[in-house]
């Protein structure tokens, strides 16, 4: 079933309408936010869940609350948006087989980041493209993806390229960042759950320093790789009882996070991180990672916020 409903003006109603979770996806035409929509549609499938499609008038042009335009060019930044979320959920719907896909849309004019951000209180994924159609076009779906990758009160992923939803990397496992700090829990915890739902393998990287094992006096490598080997342990305990479908391989390096995380995820078809670790160097620096992620990474990327 698609329920398509164009929210304008302040969007007094708009997502805030759905108090079961759902996954969100941000539009502005480009090409980068089709891909989005299409990955998002996927996600909100394989969670039962219903997805919702919005576009922002207000990314084309500067133009906030507060400030008028005429009637035509109103008209017409309407209409262009209608055509933008009309063509996402087409690209959605063809991209699942579940006809049973709840797909909602809506057009906005208020500015697309902080708009984002407070939608996220409400649902259980954001999805955005990598980048958007430049300055002087609809969206800047790049800055965008940023801001509500370090703001979002729920995960974010960040897509890249239509590989996303092709049949052999629907085969492939998921990937994790571990540094043993609290804030790299969640992301386990939902790389977990999005492992088990895809009936595929997870593989957990703790890399535990930002130099090679080439670099490091063998007493140094032995008893780092000790120490990051008990930690990722540690972090994963008792994820086996609650997920025994889950096949875990787990890799300990001592090399650059951005690095490793990016070598090994070239055999996977999600990767999933921390916003932020404990810092320091015996830790993955995922303030840092998973910025440098956002912009390195081929496959889709959530970035989980520890909100504890």
């Amino acid at each position: 079933m698609t329920r398509t409903g164009a929210m304008m003006g302040d969007n007094e109603h708009g997502a805030h309408e759905h108090r079961s979770p759902i996954v969100l996806a941000a539009v502005d035409g480009s090409s980068s936010s089709y891909q989005a929509a299409a990955w998002a549609a996927a996600e909100a499938a394989l969670h039962h869940l219903p997805l919702h499609l919005l576009t922002s008038g207000a990314i084309q042009t500067g133009i906030g609350p507060g400030m008028s335009l005429g009637e035509a060019d109103l008209e017409w930044l309407r209409d262009d948006a209608e055509r933008v979320v009309g063509e996402a959920e087409r690209v959605a719907r063809a991209a699942v087989a579940d006809e049973d896909l709840t797909i909602t849309t809506e057009v906005s004019f208020e500015l697309a980041a902080p708009l984002l951000i407070e939608r996220s209180r409400d649902v259980r994924l954001l999805v955005v493209g990598s980048r958007g159609l430049g300055a002087f076009q609809r969206g800047l779906l790049g800055s965008v993806s940023r801001a509500v990758a370090q703001h979002a009160h729920c995960p974010v992923a960040v897509i890249h390229g239509m590989a996303a939803i092709d049949p052999v990397s629907a085969k492939l496992p998921v990937l994790v960042g571990v540094d043993g700090s609290a804030h790299s829990v969640p992301a386990v915890e939902l790389a977990f759950d999005e492992a088990s739902r895809r009936k595929v393998e997870l593989v957990a990287l703790h890399a535990f320093s930002d130099s090679s094992a080439l670099d490091l006096p063998a007493f140094g490598w032995e008893v780092g790789r000790q120490t990051a080997e008990a930690d990722l342990a540690e972090t994963l305990a008792g994820y086996g009882e609650k997920y025994p479908d889950v096949p875990v391989r787990r890799i300990v390096v001592a090399n650059h996070p951005v690095r490793s995380l990016l070598d090994e995820s070239m055999s996977a078809q999600l990767l999933v991180v921390g916003s932020r670790g404990r810092g320091g160097f015996s830790s993955m620096l995922l303030g840092s990672t998973s910025n440098a992620l956002l912009h390195s990474a081929e496959i889709p990327t959530i970035v989980v916020r520890d909100r504890r």
